[in-house]
């Protein structure tokens, strides 16, 4: 059963934004695609991400009143123990993803810091054809070159993230995350190398994220997780191998999290699917681990190495 003490609730609410944010309990409200109908609100944030089939709405409700703003161009709201923030850059307002990414982060960074809530526990961050350009030229490897620009050593220990490619043809980053007063302690998984050992051939700037992150309340923040081992990906064009590896990749993070390998069934899980047909195969895994309070929701987005087909992110909750 999950603990009544978690001071931080996530989950899929079907429901009108609006009415939803009228709680004063409510730190952020998500709504996916172009479809999403959202108040304008510091706490309402549309994802541009296309939900494959039911796009409920993902919110964030805590156990105190709710504070919110705007400080120049970051979006925050917060109980004083927990908040949530986010910033939009228009690539071209900054010369490119690169730059746009530093400007970003380094935005947020300053504003989190100076907060009462200054640990960065989970960042998502959502751009534009992620695999356009070759070589060092691609442009998740540019992003990488200016996350870590922007956040200048600032984010040690690592939070965990998520990097996916929008498929929408509008270049303005998106991202958000969650502080926290109080700080998390990163996870990495045993089968995996830590991102930020990735060797040379990924880019002149290693991915800076820990695999999950475990809350002060016990719970974990997984980070986005695909078919990689080691540092390499497997299962080439192989759906199935590559859903069954990303699971074993999931368990592995809960066993070393939570001393044993399960992932219980109160989860929130959130899939990416390069095809958004792959969508059924890979909601057979998220429902054999999720159950009411928990849940899952599938968005189309590229993941971050052409060919991986599916990435999977979440919570998981002590059971």
């Amino acid at each position: 059963m999950i603990q009544s003490e978690l001071s931080l609730r996530l989950g899929y609410e079907r429901g009108v934004a609006q009415r939803l944010l009228e709680g004063t309990d409510v730190l952020a409200v998500f709504g996916f695609g172009a479809g999403a109908s959202l108040p304008e609100d510091p706490r309402a944030f549309r994802v541009g991400l296309e939900p494959v089939g039911a796009a409920p709405l993902e919110v964030w409700r805590t156990g105190a009143r709710v504070q919110c703003g705007r400080s120049g161009e970051v979006a925050w709201s917060t109980d004083g123990e927990q908040l949530f923030f986010a910033i939009e850059a228009d690539e071209a307002a900054h010369g490119g993803i690169a730059d746009a990414t530093a400007h970003a982060y380094r935005t947020l960074i300053d504003f989190v810091r100076a907060s009462a809530t200054p640990h960065v526990l989970r960042l998502w961050n959502y751009l534009d054809a992620i695999n356009l350009g070759a070589g060092d030229g691609e442009r998740y490897r540019l992003f990488c070159s200016g996350r870590t620009r922007g956040a200048n050593g600032a984010l040690v220990p690592y939070p965990a993230a998520t990097v996916i490619g929008r498929k929408d043809g509008v270049r303005v980053l998106q991202v958000y995350g969650l502080a926290a007063r109080r700080g998390g302690v990163p996870v990495e998984n045993p089968r995996q190398v830590s991102a930020w050992h990735y060797p040379r051939q990924y880019g002149p700037n290693a991915p800076t994220f820990a695999r999950g992150m475990l809350t002060a309340d016990a719970q974990l923040l997984v980070s986005g997780t695909a078919a990689v081992v080691g540092h390499a990906s497997l299962h080439r064009d192989d759906l199935r191998a590559q859903i069954e590896e990303t699971r074993a990749n999931l368990v592995s993070l809960a066993a070393r999290a939570y001393g044993r390998a399960r992932l219980g069934t109160h989860n929130l899980l959130k899939a990416y699917v390069r095809d958004p047909a792959d969508a059924d195969s890979v909601s057979a895994i998220m429902h054999d681990h999720t159950r009411p309070p928990g849940g899952w929701i599938v968005l189309a987005g590229d993941i971050c190495r052409a060919e991986l087909l599916v990435e999977i992110d979440g919570v998981y909750r002590p059971q």
